[in-house]
């Protein structure tokens, strides 16, 4: 048993056993977007908390701690705009085809799919009338698998910035003492700074477990003051998505903590957030698959269960702020938008 927080197995939203991330995008010819899905194992408890000015969800309300639904069968994060909420429909079809769902009658396939999603803002990045459809959450869905999953400019993050950089995914995840995993995936499109702008690094870098991001250092000021020498960066019409998921058995009341917490993460990361302009929303998954661990006499263990929970909430907020690094660190130029490895070559060590 772990004795101190370690990276997961793979660092990245698979880590938490079931769960399956897919991809779906298109690059080149006017197109510049796409879409990720997240599909949970049965019985998973799902939460949400919207803190952008300018969001674009649906099925959120369901996941409200006083609503009938508790279960999720997927998450779909895609570019877009409001456009791209169409994506869910293709995940909601292709889960349907599969008799996964809330079940509403008596036949298998009476089902209704559980589906939250949320999009980010990359309309015009590439052709204007260029966003996803159903066919990007189907084809999304049908590519997830529970293994290592590309990050940087793929799915939502392909057509994504963060301010004068290159945006896109970024995952990150962490074991607790005890056992209990927490992940993070970010679709990165802030209108915000991910990186200080004083040093060049990114914000987040210090949340860093072990040598996570050793490959890291001080940029050559000469490319700091290039950067800030760019043009300023168009006004935020932006937003950053998280999914946060855990295998601890958590209530629907405790997954909208976590929701909340993964808010923090992207405030440790990003700067400004939650403006007008951005569509901030985070999600949290629990797969249910063990239990929190409590060490109390019983007679305190109500209060234990809340301190066992702060660490769960605290480590979801550093996996967040985790996951932007990566997506940084991963993305690739697009047209105009400079990936920070592209902007910043000196801040990687040699070989990295």
């Amino acid at each position: 048993m772990a004795t101190a927080p370690v990276l997961g197995a793979r660092n990245d939203l698979t880590d938490v056993d079931g769960i399956a991330v897919g991809h779906h995008q298109r690059v080149g010819r006017g197109w510049l977007t796409g879409t990720t899905v997240v599909l949970a194992p049965e019985g998973t408890v799902g939460g949400v908390d919207v803190r952008g000015g300018g969001p674009g969800t649906r099925e959120t309300d369901c996941l409200a701690p006083t609503t009938m639904v508790s279960r999720v069968d997927a998450v779909c994060l895609s570019g877009g705009s409001a456009y791209g909420l169409d994506a869910a429909s293709g995940v909601m079809a292709w889960l349907a085809e599969r008799h996964r769902g809330f079940p509403v009658g008596p036949e298998p396939q009476h089902v209704v799919p559980i589906v939250p999603a949320a999009v980010l803002f990359d309309l015009g990045r590439g052709k204007f009338a260029n966003r996803p459809d159903a066919s990007f959450g189907a084809a999304a869905a049908e590519r997830a698998r529970p293994r290592p999953f590309a990050q940087g400019s793929v799915g939502a993050g392909t057509g994504a910035r963060a301010a004068r950089l290159k945006g896109g995914i970024g995952s990150a995840s962490v074991v607790l003492p005890g056992g209990i995993t927490v992940a993070a995936l970010v679709a990165l499109n802030s209108g915000g700074n991910a990186i200080d702008l004083s040093t060049g690094l990114p914000w987040g870098a210090e949340r860093g477990i072990g040598d996570e991001f050793a490959m890291l250092r001080r940029p050559a000021r000469a490319e700091l003051r290039a950067h800030l020498d760019l043009p300023t960066a168009p006004p935020p019409m932006n937003t950053t998505l998280a999914i946060v998921a855990t295998d601890a058995i958590l209530d629907k009341h405790e997954c909208t903590r976590l929701a909340s917490a993964a808010h923090d993460g992207m405030a440790r990361s990003i700067d400004p957030i939650h403006t007008y302009g951005d569509g901030d929303v985070a999600f949290a998954l629990s797969t249910r698959r063990l239990p929190v661990p409590i060490d109390a006499p019983p007679a305190r263990l109500a209060t234990a269960r809340f301190a066992a929970l702060g660490l769960i909430i605290a480590a979801a907020a550093d996996a967040v702020a985790r996951a932007v690094v990566h997506a940084v660190v991963h993305a690739a130029t697009a047209g105009e938008m400079a990936s920070y490895r592209d902007q910043f070559p000196s801040a990687f060590r040699s070989g990295s």
